[in-house]
């Protein structure tokens, strides 16, 4: 009797797992979970800046990471928005010339705009970086921490042979919420 109680907990048990484990995998950024409310503007603005080269999926992986895909989140560094920009880097992205003028940070639209030209901007900051994933992962991890804070966290560990180690290894070298960030948006993407 004593076992029946303990296969029956077990059972019970790996049925809420199962569940558990089912609900996360439903919440992968093609999911269906999220909104498709901003996919136009992820779509129109991954092609402008990008064009075919990375798939548009990957930034509404960040705007899901940096807000849930919520237009009016303000984070305690004052950044807004589905992007969450500060109004100083917005502010500089318009000052650009980048086609922005008249452009409100808390407008989606405009935010997912300043948010993929300035992830194209950082992308291109890691031009040496041959590997397409590995730019990516330099990319999301200036845009959340700072692209000085990322360079500085290299020190030590370039060498002749590999100027640009993988992300990776700048783990502990680097703030732990951008590790998780990077971690984060590589996740809804599988």
């Amino acid at each position: 009797m004593h076992s029946l109680r303990w296969v029956q907990w077990g059972i019970l048990f790996w049925g809420f797992y199962s569940q558990a484990v089912l609900a996360i995998d439903l919440r992968r950024v093609e999911s269906g979970f999220y909104t498709d409310q901003y996919d136009a503007h992820f779509r129109k603005q991954s092609k402008h800046y990008f064009g075919p080269m990375i798939d548009w999926h990957w930034f509404k992986a960040q705007g899901i990471a940096e807000s849930n895909l919520r237009p009016n989140a303000k984070s305690y560094k004052k950044a807004y928005g589905i992007m969450q920009l500060l109004p100083s880097t917005f502010d500089e992205i318009r000052q650009n010339g980048a086609g922005f003028s008249g452009a409100q940070i808390e407008e989606p639209r405009w935010n997912i705009a300043a948010g993929i030209y300035y992830d194209r901007y950082l992308f291109r900051k890691f031009a040496a970086i041959e590997d397409v994933t590995e730019r990516l992962n330099y990319t999301f991890g200036a845009y959340n921490a700072g692209r000085s804070r990322i360079i500085r966290s290299l020190k030590g560990l370039r060498t002749e042979k590999e100027p640009w180690p993988q992300w990776s290894s700048l783990e502990g070298s680097i703030p732990w919420e951008t590790s998780r960030y990077v971690e984060r948006i590589y996740w809804l993407m599988e």
